[in-house]
């Protein structure tokens, strides 16, 4: 049982590094058809929205805790 978190962290590092390279290349190739300034704001409402939805996820998983009683050091 030693070998599965192995080959499962291999499998997951290749597989984020592969769609990191594709998307990272399709945002540069599109960045070239499009407007810079565009582009940017995109980036930012993206990160906006990713900072939130991980705000609403900790919030959640405190709140869930504190329901269940779970005693949490913090």
């Amino acid at each position: 049982m030693d070998w599965v978190p192995i080959i499962f962290g291999t499998f997951k590092i290749v597989a984020l590094c592969t769609a990191m390279f594709f998307s990272i290349k399709w945002h540069y190739d599109q960045g070239e058809k499009g407007e810079t300034r565009a582009l940017i704001r995109s980036g930012a409402k993206m990160v906006a929205i990713f900072v939130v939805a991980l705000i609403a996820v900790g919030l959640v998983a405190i709140l869930l805790s504190r329901m269940l009683g779970l005693e949490l050091n913090y």
